[in-house]
């Protein structure tokens, strides 16, 4: 899918995983809508990055818990770019509890934030991409504790976990509209300081596209996860869950050697 003059919605956008996307899109000459949460200064810092590589972008403060905000997100990228050809669900938060410890308060964030969002904005976006025509592609960044058990992180394993389902089953409802869905399923990366929340508990922790990262998916860390070839990010949606499984296998068969 050639990128020039195509329009990307990239969630959690302005940092870590989400910000290598971003910056990878552009390279790849697509115009960019960087949802955040936090961190107004580093999402202007990266739309010049943007700026800088010849293309586009707008920063938008929306939270993408809330049905509204991921509306806004769709409207902002069809009022300044015209349309929308890429939806990136990256944001995720995680709580790095047991399924003995986890509240209902934390089990919901986690819920909201990384599989509510991923289904409404890839609902919400493609819901655009029919009306406008010329089919699309939703992006999912899950993990690789979408297959990988991680004891002490239940609900978070379980939202990626759905994310790949979600993956799975709307790419069979939406392939008839030419609308592609991909899943991706990146491990950790280092973490920077990022939102804080007062109201969170202590044992609350952002998280990441894979396991760190920041509130509502302004993720930090120096690992540029995003930063493929333009081939290889073409080659993605016809290889990535292919590479996941072998990958995951490989992983098993290495820890019953050890």
């Amino acid at each position: 899918m050639p990128l020039k003059g195509k329009v990307a919605i990239v969630t959690g956008g302005n940092s870590g995983i989400g910000q290598a996307i971003v910056l990878e899109l552009a390279r790849q000459h697509a115009n960019v809508v960087i949802d955040y949460v936090c961190h107004p200064e580093a999402t202007e810092a990266l739309e010049q990055q943007v700026s800088k590589l010849g293309d586009e972008s707008i920063g938008v403060a929306a939270d993408v818990s809330k049905l509204a905000d991921l509306q806004m997100l769709v409207d902002t990228a069809v009022s300044k770019f015209g349309r929308v050809d890429i939806m990136v669900n990256n944001a995720g938060v995680e709580t790095r509890t047991a399924i003995l410890d986890t509240t209902e308060d934390q089990y919901e964030k986690v819920m909201a934030i990384n599989l509510k969002s991923a289904f409404f904005g890839a609902q919400i976006a493609a819901k655009q991409m029919i009306k406008q025509g010329g089919g699309g592609r939703i992006i999912n960044i899950t993990s690789v504790h979408e297959d990988w058990p991680m004891p002490g992180n239940t609900a978070y394993c379980l939202s990626k976990g759905g994310m790949r389902m979600l993956t799975r089953t709307a790419g069979v409802e939406l392939a008839k509209h030419n609308i592609l869905v991909v899943g991706v399923g990146p491990g950790a990366v280092a973490n920077a300081d990022q939102c804080r929340d007062n109201a969170r508990s202590s044992k609350t922790r952002p998280a990441g596209q894979g396991d760190t990262g920041g509130s509502n998916g302004a993720t930090g860390g120096d690992r540029p996860g995003g930063r493929l070839p333009g081939r290889r990010w073409r080659e993605l949606s016809h290889r990535d869950h292919h590479f996941r499984r072998w990958w995951y296998h490989a992983q098993q068969r290495r820890s019953v050697a050890e």
